[in-house]
């Protein structure tokens, strides 16, 4: 039984001042539950409302590709350095250190390999297999123009229904297929369907021309897709110019771990997307000391 002897009455009520509530300030954020809301915040740094996700979800489809032959010995150092990591439930179960305290944006759909029809995927993960695992997010394919469309639309709209019911957020991941151009006028229209439909925040590519469209035309958090790897300094360039055409962080894989200098690359990104470091400073503090260190190495070997 709780202690009720001796007890002060509370004389702090501070009558004359109005009480405070701090939402989460992301777009689109405001009318969602705290829950929601705190979980968008594990996502997206408080500080400066953008993230740099680390994507590692390539095996779903693609198989060990080059750099995720070995998730433990290439990706687990890096996890300090990302604000989320975007992985699977089985890579999570088996791999992952249930200490990291990086969290994890689940891919939620699946199906089909490189060998079919990619736009014919299904809802692969529950929510409540995602509560389990403690996921920040789910992630959906949406591959506007596909020949699933419709299928891969309804699988997020039906992700979002759950979302709401657990608190947790769906981030909407347009698809271009082989046949669609990634052009201002297509990404408007795939990222402003997600939104409609419900999605929290939208994952997708950027375009040089216009891209700035996109994001201003997105009513929740536009998260820039990494794609293909470039050439460091290219795609340090294309997450400066996303994000400060209106993108609300990155989400980059192979031009992170396929990198000669993963670490570097991580930290490069990070103060390009948080810092707005020009991509040549960031180039030349992290990345190029790091590659001249990883040549000297070879060199002694």
């Amino acid at each position: 039984m709780a202690d009720t002897e001796n007890l002060a009455a509370g004389r702090s009520f501070h009558a004359d001042v109005a009480q405070r509530h701090e939402p989460f300030r992301l777009r689109g954020c405001g009318s969602l539950d705290w829950g929601m809301q705190s979980r968008l915040a594990r996502i997206f740094r408080p500080e400066t409302g953008r993230t740099v996700m680390l994507a590692i979800d390539h095996g779903y489809f693609l198989g060990p590709i080059t750099g995720l032959e070995r998730v433990d010995l290439s990706i687990v150092p890096l996890l300090p350095h990302a604000d989320a990591l975007m992985t699977t439930r089985g890579m999570i179960r088996s791999t992952i250190p249930p200490a990291s305290r990086t969290p994890v944006v689940l891919r939620a759909s699946g199906g089909p390999s490189i060998l079919k029809e990619l736009s014919d995927e299904q809802i692969a993960v529950s929510m409540e297999d995602a509560a389990r695992i403690n996921a920040a997010a789910v992630a959906v394919q949406v591959f506007i123009g596909g020949e699933h469309e419709t299928q891969s639309v309804r699988n997020m709209t039906r992700l979002v229904d759950q979302g709401q019911r657990y608190g947790i957020p769906v981030l909407a991941v347009t698809a271009v297929g082989k046949e669609l151009t990634r052009d201002a006028r297509y990404l408007r229209l795939a990222t402003r369907i997600c939104a409609e439909l419900g999605a929290h925040f939208v994952k997708t590519y950027y375009c040089e021309q216009d891209f700035a469209t996109v994001a201003a035309a997105c009513p929740v958090p536009l998260v820039m897709a990494g794609g293909k790897q470039l050439p460091e300094l290219d795609a340090l360039t294309m997450a400066y110019n996303a994000v400060e055409a209106g993108a609300a962080g990155v989400d980059m894989g192979r031009n992170i771990f396929q990198s000669d200098t993963p670490l570097a690359m991580i930290q490069a990104i990070s103060a390009v997307v948080h810092e707005s470091m020009k991509p040549a400073e960031a180039y030349e503090q992290y990345v190029r000391p790091a590659a001249q260190r990883a040549a000297a190495g070879q060199e002694g070997k």
